[in-house]
């Protein structure tokens, strides 16, 4: 299975909803190096299209609406709508990621577990399918 999503508790009285993300707990089972957000995404435009070799990622649709495709480079492909800030989506290392079908008002953030390093992505399908398969990279 390769959708693992949290869902984040919420805290509401009369002034709102908060939510507070901590590293190390269970909505973020890692220490938080680094975050980022997408948004203002076109139509038809595409994101991700890449893996990681050991970097883990929370994805939270903080606005918004966005489909992730979620591929183990076994067979094994799924896809989820993130729409709500109250769910996040555990992305494991070695998942090939895409992200489609973004709406207008998209905000989707990224929570890390470590800095950018750029050795760390396949962005070939093919060799991340190779590396997923245990072959010698070509």
């Amino acid at each position: 299975m390769l959708i693992q999503t949290v869902d984040f508790k919420v805290i509401t009285d009369g002034r709102g909803s908060l939510i507070s993300l901590e590293g190390g707990s269970a909505d973020v089972p890692f220490d938080i190096q680094r975050v980022y957000y997408i948004f203002g995404v076109g139509e038809g435009v595409v994101r991700g299209a890449h893996a990681h070799k050991r970097l883990r990622q929370v994805v939270v649709c903080m606005s918004g609406s966005c489909r992730m495709v979620l591929d183990n480079g076994l067979g094994v492909k799924e896809d989820i709508v993130l729409d709500t800030p109250t769910r996040g989506l555990l992305i494991s290392s070695m998942t090939w990621r895409e992200m489609h079908d973004f709406s207008p008002d998209c905000v989707l953030v990224v929570l890390a577990d470590s800095h950018y390093d750029e050795s760390d992505y396949y962005r070939n399908y093919e060799d991340f399918l190779r590396a997923a398969r245990g072959e010698p990279a070509v």
